[in-house]
């Protein structure tokens, strides 16, 4: 199935999260099933991003949004884990710096943007700024509306420099998220990760979910789609956003560069070389 089409938030076209099936899994009956498949992305993976890396033409935007506990520090590991780190970045956003906030909002985001050859991450992201900011009303509606322009300026500008942006909203259930925190409760190794604000941020879920809706609806363009991804199903999840991954970077047509010695002298040096080993 093409994830792209069937997940992708059409330009024009208004977002309705409660239309979508965070549990779906399309035909797969289950983790096992899906599980050859999804260590064959991983491989394509990094092998598409070592074309990436050694063409050092173009670059990748990775752009990962969801509400607490919707799993993309899980999407980084299982999913971009297997990427040469020379060549790949995980940039988080967290609350803005004193300098940071002495400039316009997407000043520490721009300077986060990938290089020509290099794959980033954004966990969390410049769409902050029309999320929390509206949700707790930190500034007038005025200035977080104006700023869903701002945002699809700036990444066309990125993509006109060879940037290449996939955004994807990983979708839960308010259910799954409570779940997911009762695990973290019950695992030692995941208490630093579960604070009292995560539940008081629950009251928050509609205002929050209306929130994405209009980001999803305002900032999808045809440079730089947001796809909902269903992510109750971690191994779906996984799958999902590998296969648009793929397709992405596939369709990037990456070329090898050439060369820039003699081969066949440099064949000749390795043979010399191994005679005077071989003596």
């Amino acid at each position: 199935m093409d994830y792209r089409k069937i997940f992708e938030v059409k330009p024009g076209k208004k977002v309705d999260l409660n239309k979508i099936d965070p549990d779906f899994t399309d035909d797969f009956a289950g983790k096992k099933d899906a599980a050859e498949l999804v260590e064959k992305n991983s491989a394509l993976l990094k092998q598409l991003q070592y074309e990436l890396y050694a063409e050092n033409r173009q670059s990748l935007l990775i752009i990962l949004q969801a509400m607490d506990a919707g799993g993309k520090d899980g999407t980084i590991n299982h999913v971009l884990a297997p990427m040469n780190p020379q060549g790949c970045r995980v940039q988080n956003f967290k609350v803005p710096s004193s300098e940071e906030a002495s400039h316009d909002f997407l000043w520490r985001v721009h300077r986060a943007a990938p290089k020509n050859g290099e794959v980033v991450i954004f966990n969390r992201s410049h769409y902050e700024d029309v999320l929390v900011v509206r949700v707790h009303d930190l500034v007038p509606k005025t200035v977080w509306r104006q700023r869903y322009d701002y945002i699809n300026d700036f990444e066309r500008m990125l993509a006109g420099h060879n940037t290449r942006i996939v955004k994807f909203f990983l979708h839960i259930s308010k259910e799954e998220q409570l779940k997911r925190f009762e695990e973290r409760l019950d695992q030692k190794d995941k208490h630093w990760k579960i604070s009292a604000a995560d539940y008081k941020e629950r009251q928050f879920w509609d205002d929050y979910q209306k929130a994405f809706e209009d980001a999803l609806t305002n900032c999808t363009t045809e440079f730089a789609p947001w796809y909902v991804i269903p992510a109750n199903q971690k191994w779906f999840r996984n799958l999902a956003v590998s296969q648009i991954l793929i397709e992405t970077l596939q369709d990037m047509k990456m070329k090898m560069p050439e060369p820039t010695v003699d081969i066949d002298e440099i064949r000749k040096l390795a043979a010399a070389e191994w005679k005077k080993i071989k003596k």
